[in-house]
């Protein structure tokens, strides 16, 4: 792997959809660095400090959310001169959006009052009244032609459908929730799954005409769902709850073929590849080089000996560092909160909360557990790479870790002083997006790397 230099950041920053651009925000400026060279192509300067930032689909405008002040500012990349100022005045803003076909902006006003969609072709503008939540609660299908759109009056929730292309309303059904959390689309368009707040667990499937498929509710006391996510192939449904149980249904019968259960302890007989993170210490014979006493007290490194982190593979039974939440605070820290599938739908990985420093990794044509990865650190971010069955994972540490079928590597990162806190891959898995609290880098990755090439000097 090849690393570029640090960069400054003071804010968000994230790959264009077509990868060809990395937008960093500094402060009140956005800065759009070409990937390849990394060079400065367009520097844009906006009212107030940027707080978030999104691209259109077809990477040819940006937007800006601006949190100070109720409005967002959004930008062309061809067209430099052409800008775009959105204020709702007292309504304010709370989140904004991008349509699919990129001509549309989304905004939510403060306390949900609306959702507004602004075009960017004419001065038209449509409303709609009550959203349920501001960043969350709008989902689109995936040819962009429509939109599902929750919202909340007189204590019920309900799903309003829009055409994305007239912007009309085509329909709006009541569903079965207490307090729903949010929805999502299926891979295929044909169904809506709606998940309740995790003071129930319930898991809804309704179809684009208001009819309910399915309702899953795998126990009725206790703190319920905590993630949901489809399968890219559309035929999985994973479900992460919080009594630490990972729960896939499939999408024929809406039933669930897998139960997954995230132990402290785990024991045989077990399949499953361990690979626990270590430090291993680097024996340098220096009997023959002459070093003055004023050296050697000045370094310490030289006469304590460096190290080198790598995996250790670890038999099985083996206990996993477990933390047990306190019963007198909100939103405990267990359950499954990081949960997401391979490109091919094989896998899927976890993470228990109550156990932070572990990633469980499930394979679904074997149901069964094929690897855990137990880090020295919480791990702070984990994803798959979007072109093949390759996952990365970072733990607030200088090092980068990897997992492929054929095992786990250490990757160590050369700029002194970069702890990676998140990582993001581009859309063609070429290269990796490494943030630090104030610094930025990326690293170019290989489409294809045999493991013996992986090694934690890389």
């Amino acid at each position: 792997m090849e690393f570029t230099e640090a960069y400054k950041l003071a804010g968000p920053c994230c790959f264009s959809p077509n990868s060809h651009y990395i937008a960093v925000a500094v402060d009140y400026r956005l800065v759009i660095r070409d990937t390849l060279s990394f060079k400065v192509v367009q520097l844009f300067s906006c009212l107030d400090k940027i707080s978030y930032i999104e691209w259109a689909n077809d990477s040819e405008y940006i937007l800006c959310g601006l949190n100070k002040r109720p409005m967002i500012q959004a930008w062309s990349l061809t067209q430099p001169e052409w800008t775009c100022k959105i204020d709702e005045g007292s309504a304010g803003i709370a989140y904004s959006r991008w349509s699919p076909d990129s001509r549309h902006i989304l905004t939510t006003s403060d306390f949900q009052l609306r959702l507004t969609v602004w075009s960017l072709l004419n001065t038209a503008c449509v409303h709609v009244q009550g959203p349920k939540y501001g960043s969350k609660g709008v989902s689109f299908t995936k040819d962009g032609k429509y939109a599902a759109i929750c919202t909340r009056r007189d204590c019920k929730d309900y799903v309003n459908l829009l055409s994305c292309h007239a912007w009309k309303i085509m329909g709006v059904f009541a569903v079965d929730t207490l307090d729903l959390a949010d929805i999502e689309w299926s891979q295929d368009d044909n169904a809506i799954v709606i998940w309740d707040s995790p003071l129930e667990f319930k898991v809804l499937i309704y179809s684009p005409d208001g009819r309910c498929l399915s309702k899953y509710q795998a126990y009725e006391s206790g703190l319920g769902v905590k993630s949901v996510s489809w399968s890219p192939c559309g035929q999985y449904l994973a479900v992460g709850s919080y009594d630490q149980m990972l729960r896939v249904l499939n999408h024929l019968t809406w039933k669930t073929f897998a139960e997954f259960m995230h132990l402290s302890t785990v024991r045989g007989p077990c399949r499953a590849a361990v690979f626990k993170e270590v430090d291993e210490p680097l024996h340098l014979d220096m009997s023959e080089l002459c070093l003055s006493d004023e050296f050697l007290q000045g370094n310490s490194d030289v006469s304590e000996g460096h190290f080198r982190v790598m995996y250790e593979v670890t038999e099985v039974p083996i206990s996993l560092p477990f933390q047990k939440p306190p019963s007198d605070k909100p939103n405990p820290k267990q359950g499954i909160g990081l949960m997401s599938w391979s490109k091919d739908s094989r896998y899927i990985h976890t993470r228990n909360d109550s156990m932070p420093t572990a990633l469980w990794i499930w394979d679904i044509h074997h149901l069964e557990l094929a690897a855990i990865l137990v880090q020295k650190d919480p791990i702070r971010a984990a994803a798959w790479d979007p072109t093949c069955t390759r996952l990365v994972l970072c733990t607030g540490s200088s090092h980068l870790y990897m997992w492929t079928p054929s095992g786990a590597y250490c990757v160590s990162n050369p700029l002194p002083q970069f702890n990676i806190t998140d990582l993001k891959w581009n859309s063609d898995g070429s290269c990796l997006l490494l943030k630090d609290k104030e610094l930025f880098c990326c690293a170019s990755v290989p489409l294809s790397l045999e493991s013996s090439e992986y090694s934690s000097d890389d």
